[in-house]
């Protein structure tokens, strides 16, 4: 069958209409563990950007998108947990066609139910930021993911604001622990609001801000921007035998040595790990949405899309794509369907 969609044929800067492209592709039928879905809603995040900037040049787009709340159409002939006319919810795969397209293969172990009690839109802002969040947390860092189950500790979030850190904040709240976040005073209402305990505001020395909220020191620590910048800044705050979990790709060798008096750990969070290396553990992603999910319905956790686009196409993805460029963002930004190129 064919499909609308938006492609990358090269890296270009955003300003150039050629950056990303109407096209028209062809979708298979699902076979094995994977379904066949029609995309209801996607959202931009920054691989979407680093991904199309780096984009050889081709002669068949590439299609990018990395979340999304689809209906399901068909299922292979593996499937198990997932039935037609579900509307489900998933970041999927880096290596795959992704869901700038009106229909998308993706493996069922990578999705779930959508929330619903939640809009579309709302649910589109959740799956690759509420992985991260919870892959970090709960997978690298040795938190317990259960309600109050961490009461007493606590936890360093750089970059509170922005997607991940929106639900990170959230996620480590219901999880009982004392949330320390950076901001600056524009963010600080937005962050307070999700859970933070404590901000910090990031145009200043961070150490003497967190003596003064009455802390010496954080647990663990989580670099969601600039790791080269945040890393030899956090290290001093962060407690001896403490972990420090990057999410941002460095450009430049890290000081390693700064850990060592302190004994600390290192750890790197890229969600597409499971589904790139086909892990036995693929599944625990499908898992995870399921039980953040139940959260979303509970009122446990609030949506973090903050601005969204009519109608997917080249035009309005350009748009989405500037808007994440800026490094700028608060929570998400999401493009509703049709499929209107």
């Amino acid at each position: 069958m064919q499909a609308k969609a938006v492609g990358v044929l090269q890296g270009l800067p955003i300003s150039d209409p050629r950056s990303l492209q109407d096209v028209t592709i062809d979708v298979a039928r699902p076979q094995g563990r994977d379904i066949l879905v029609e995309v209801l809603a996607t959202s931009v995040n920054p691989i979407d950007t680093k991904q199309r900037q780096g984009q050889p040049e081709v002669t068949t787009p590439r299609i990018l998108g990395f979340d999304a709340v689809a209906k399901v159409l068909a299922v292979g002939e593996a499937v198990t947990a997932i039935m037609t006319d579900d509307i489900v919810y998933y970041a999927g795969a880096v290596d795959r066609p992704g869901s700038n397209a009106q229909y998308q293969l993706v493996d069922e172990r990578l999705v779930a139910c959508a929330p619903k009690t939640w809009t579309t839109a709302e649910s589109a802002g959740l799956p690759l930021t509420t992985l991260t969040a919870w892959e970090a947390l709960f997978e690298k860092l040795p938190y317990t993911a259960a309600a109050d189950a961490n009461v007493g500790h606590s936890v360093l979030i750089i970059n509170g604001a922005g997607g991940v850190g929106s639900m990170a904040i959230q996620l480590a709240k219901w999880a009982g622990l004392t949330v320390v976040t950076t901001g600056k005073p524009e963010t600080t209402a937005w962050v307070k609001q999700l859970g933070a305990d404590v901000v910090l505001d990031y145009h200043q020395d961070l150490a003497p801000q967190l003596a003064a909220a009455g802390l010496d020191s954080v647990e663990h620590a989580i670099l969601l921007h600039s790791t080269d910048l945040y890393l030899p800044i956090v290290t001093p705050l962060v407690q001896p035998l403490g972990t420090i979990v990057a999410v941002v790709t460095n450009q430049k060798p890290l000081p390693m040595d700064l850990l060592k008096p302190k004994s600390l750990n290192f750890a790197w969070e890229f969600m597409f790990t499971k589904a790139n290396y086909q892990l036995t553990t693929m599944a625990t992603q499908g898992i995870i949405l399921a039980r953040v999910a139940q959260l979303a319905d509970a009122g446990i956790i609030v949506p973090t899309t903050k601005q969204t686009l009519t109608g997917i196409n080249a035009a309005n993805l350009r748009q989405a794509h500037e808007i994440v460029e800026t490094g700028q963002m608060l929570g998400k930004v999401v493009l509703t369907g049709p499929f209107n190129a």
